[in-house]
């Protein structure tokens, strides 16, 4: 009869997420893993397989917990579409001011090297993707953007995309504050102020 693991599998993903995000797929070597864990390396290839199987996993709670609650909040038709918009940006800022500087794990692993695996560069495109979708969904319930056309509005939608995307990699790359700050309040500017 085989032994009942040792280790909550949820627990276990959590904090090899966060070695991820702390140090990016390629940074993070099988001791970090396995110290971040506190397995032993046959109990985490019995789990999950290998490291890219265990970042894929990763990845897939990140995007219950960070994603899908953003994507969620940018379509929550009870606030308006600006405040959604400024809520992502504004509080991007925020966290780094608050001392975290990690940016975010989809946007790391969109701007480095692990994207040269298929499988990972698709669970990426595809989150993103979503969270382009959502964006959208907000600029149609703004006072300016939902004026104009769908093809405008989601062609600004993948601008803002890319902009969250480079904001949060600037801020794990040690980017100033006041710099991160500004950035964000340009783009707020964008979505907030008179159509021209």
């Amino acid at each position: 009869m085989a032994r009942p693991r040792e280790f909550n599998i949820e627990v276990v993903t959590e904090k090899a997420m966060n070695a991820f995000w702390a140090h990016g797929y390629n940074g993070t070597s099988l001791p970090d893993l396995l110290e971040a864990m506190e397995i032993t390396r046959g109990s985490l290839y019995k789990a999950f397989g290998s490291k890219k199987s265990l970042f894929i996993q990763s990845l897939g709670l990140y995007d219950s917990r960070y994603v899908k609650p953003a994507e969620t909040m940018l379509q929550d038709a009870s606030i308006s579409g600006e405040q959604r918009l400024e809520e992502v940006f504004i509080g991007a800022v925020a966290a780094v001011e608050n001392g975290d500087r990690r940016g975010c794990l989809l946007c790391n692993t969109s701007a480095s090297a692990s994207l040269e695996d298929n499988e990972i560069a698709n669970i990426v495109g595809e989150q993103l993707d979503r969270l382009t979708r959502a964006f959208s969904i907000a600029l149609d319930d703004t006072e300016t953007w939902g004026k104009r056309t769908k093809n405008l509005r989601e062609a600004e939608a993948r601008s803002l995309s890319l902009n969250y995307v480079g904001l949060r990699v600037m801020a794990r790359g040690g980017q100033a504050i006041q710099d991160l700050r500004t950035a964000a309040q340009q783009t707020v500017r964008r979505f907030k102020g008179p159509m021209t």
